[in-house]
């Protein structure tokens, strides 16, 4: 390790911070998070289970924002997707509105689509699966 490299030490080794770096996940794998949440507040919206689909709502925003932090070229885009569609999707989640959901949602996927194609991933078109995951109840019924 150069002298001038800052390390951290962990229980097993020591990590130069450029190392840790290499450790963070990338695009590829934050986004595919994204897309599983998204694709299950869905899913948990049409169920009537609006504390889950806000959770997922939520978690879509928690990983864009570390996104805009590990590819700060994204930042912009990010902020603004966060200001005319997260903001609305947990507004439409808290006030139980299914309309107001599904419209934000359709806006909110287009829009994600849009910047696929503004970032050269014109190939990623997202899509809602036919049916619900089956790793959850969707339902708002305990």
């Amino acid at each position: 390790m150069p002298d001038d490299a800052k390390a951290v030490t962990t229980r097993h080794s020591e990590l130069t911070l450029e190392e840790i770096a290499e450790l963070l996940p990338g695009t590829g794998e934050l986004m595919a998070s994204v897309g599983e949440c998204w694709w299950k507040c869905a899913y948990a919206a049409r169920g009537g289970n609006w504390p889950l689909a806000a959770y997922f709502v939520r978690r879509v925003r928690s990983l864009q924002r570390k996104l805009a932090v590990v590819r700060p070229k994204y930042a912009g885009d990010l902020a603004a997707f966060e200001h005319e569609h997260i903001d609305p999707a947990l507004a439409a989640c808290d006030a139980a509105d299914q309309k107001a959901f599904d419209r934000v949602f359709a806006a909110a996927t287009d829009k994600a689509n849009e910047l696929h194609v503004k970032w050269a991933k014109p190939y990623i078109r997202w899509t809602l699966p036919d049916e619900p995951p089956k790793d959850l109840e969707m339902s708002g019924q305990p």
